[in-house]
């Protein structure tokens, strides 16, 4: 099973996919690293988007997306934006949309261990934690 971990900054879908092989996780290295929505407020870019997104799980099999769950109220909620960029995913067809609190991929990453590849980039390590999150919990 090939999962898709998201965590949404911004504008941005910042992008890790992970398999589990037996107990053993891997990182499944891919071009995209990130899917952003420009003007948000245009509905011909959030189309875009969407079909970029469904584009890039049906290229790529993914099973499944784990996002890491952000704020609604508070001094870290999540802008308008990033709700949006999570209603596209949830709107995926033939694909199992998670979502996860940060709690729950912390506790994860402590009790599993999972080790960060080299390949992935820094701000890409939230949403590797949150796929393989998914695939230990499961």
């Amino acid at each position: 099973m090939k999962v898709c971990g998201i965590e949404i900054k911004g504008s941005e879908a910042i992008i890790a996919v992970a398999t589990l092989d037996g107990q053993a996780l891997n990182h499944v290295a891919l071009a995209t690293k990130k899917i952003a929505l420009d003007d948000d407020d245009e509905a011909a870019n959030v189309k875009v988007f969407a079909a970029q997104v469904a584009s890039f799980v049906r290229e790529n099999s993914i099973d499944r997306i784990a996002i890491k769950k952000r704020s609604k109220k508070g001094e870290f909620a999540g802008g308008p934006t990033t709700f949006k960029i999570e209603g596209v995913f949830q709107l995926l067809e033939n694909c199992e949309v998670t979502l996860l609190s940060p709690q729950t991929i912390n506790a994860q990453a402590k009790k599993h261990n999972f080790e960060l590849p080299g390949a992935l980039n820094k701000y890409q390590h939230e949403a590797y934690k949150a796929a393989c999150s998914a695939l230990m919990k499961k």
